[in-house]
C-alpha cells in the first residue's frame, strides 16, 4: 500500500500537470472621430493605419464615425476593423451636429454591446470624438484624446474651439501629441498638465519613401509638390498667390498639385486666368498608395498648412 502511494505521488502523469494560468482579457479600443474614411486626410489615415496597427498586435478594434453618402450602419475593412457609421449628419466641414446628449443612447449601446475598455478620440474639431468621450468617461471607461493640429488664440475660430477643447478635455485619463510643438499649443489651449500629455510622431516607413533622380525631369525644370486637402486650413489660398508669381518670375518651374477639396476650383480658376495649363497639374484625390510615387517626381515639396 506505501509503495503504490508513492508511485501516485511522483507520478509522471501528475507531475507535468500544471496550474492553469489565467486568461487575459484582449483589450478592446474604440476610435471615434467624424473623420474617416471614405473621407482622404491625415487624421483618417491616422485613425486606419493606427487601428490596423493595434489590429495586428492582437487587440479589438472598432471605428465610430458619421455616416457618408451611401455608407450606413456597420461595416468591415481590411482584416476585420468594424466600422459604424452613425446616423448623424455632419453640420460644417463634416462635423456633426453639437447636442451634447443626443447621440448618448446609441454611444451607450454600442460600447456595451462591444465591451470597450478605452474609448480614443481624434481631432479637435470632431463633435463625436468630444461627446462620446465625456460619455464614455461618465460610464467609467478610460478615455484617450490625441491631437493632430495646432490653433491659435487670437481668431474668433480658434477661441471657440479651445473652450471646447477646455471644457471636454478636463475629465480624460490621457492625451497624446503628434509633435512637441504640438504639444505646447494644446497644453496652453486646453489648460491640461504637461505630464498627462505624451508626444508620439507620426511614424513615416523611411524604406518606402525614397528619392528616385530617374523619375524627374530633366534639368533645368523644377517640379514641385503640394499634396494635400485643399481647404482653407491648408493654406491654400497663399498657395493661389504663390503660383503665379512663381511661374513668371522662373519659367522653369512647374506645379504637381494632388488632393482634393473646396478650394480646388479657385486653383482651376487661377490656372485658367494665368493661362498655366502646361506649368500647374491637378491630379485631384491621390490613393495613399500612390502618394510616392507623386512626390518622387518633384525636387521641392510644399505644404502651405
Amino acid at each position: 500500500m506505501e509503495t503504490g502511494k508513492a508511485r501516485s505521488a511522483g507520478s509522471p502523469v501528475l507531475d507535468s500537470v500544471s496550474p492553469a494560468k489565467p486568461t487575459r482579457k484582449r483589450l478592446c479600443i474604440c476610435m471615434v472621430s467624424d473623420f474617416f474614411y471614405p473621407g482622404l486626410g491625415g487624421v483618417e489615415m491616422h485613425i486606419y493605419q493606427l487601428a490596423q496597427c493595434l489590429l495586428q498586435l492582437g487587440y479589438k478594434v472598432i471605428v465610430v464615425t458619421h455616416f457618408r453618402g451611401n455608407r450606413h450602419g456597420v461595416r468591415y475593412m481590411t482584416n476585420g476593423l468594424k466600422v459604424y457609421y452613425l446616423p448623424f449628419k455632419d453640420f460644417v466641414d463634416n462635423c456633426t451636429f453639437p447636442t451634447l446628449y443626443g447621440g448618448f443612447p446609441l454611444i451607450r449601446q454600442i460600447l456595451l454591446r462591444e465591451r470597450v475598455d478605452i474609448v480614443h478620440g481624434h481631432q479637435a474639431t470632431s463633435n463625436l470624438a468630444h461627446e462620446c468621450m465625456m460619455h464614455a468617461k461618465t460610464m467609467g471607461y478610460k478615455t484617450i484624446y490625441t491631437d493632430h493640429s495646432l490653433f491659435g488664440f487670437a481668431d474668433a475660430a480658434c477661441i471657440h474651439i479651445n473652450k471646447v477643447l477646455k471644457f471636454f478635455l478636463s475629465d480624460i485619463d490621457h492625451a497624446i501629441c503628434v509633435s512637441h510643438t504640438n504639444k505646447e499649443n494644446l497644453v496652453l489651449r486646453a489648460a491640461l498638465n504637461p505630464h498627462h500629455v505624451s508626444v508620439i510622431p507620426n511614424a513615416v516607413d523611411a524604406t518606402r519613401f525614397t528619392p528616385d533622380p530617374s523619375k524627374r525631369p530633366a534639368p533645368p525644370v523644377i517640379n514641385v509638390i503640394v499634396l494635400s486637402r485643399l481647404t482653407y486650413r491648408k493654406g491654400i489660398d497663399l498657395l493661389v498667390d504663390l503660383i503665379p508669381y512663381i511661374c513668371q518670375k522662373h519659367p522653369n518651374v512647374n506645379f504637381i498639385i494632388g488632393g482634393d477639396g473646396p478650394k480646388k476650383l479657385l486653383l482651376e480658376e487661377t490656372r485658367e486666368k494665368h493661362r498655366l495649363h502646361d506649368r500647374v497639374e491637378l491630379l485631384g484625390a491621390v490613393p495613399h498608395s500612390q502618394v510616392r510615387d507623386v512626390l518622387r517626381r518633384g525636387h521641392v515639396f510644399v505644404n502651405s498648412s
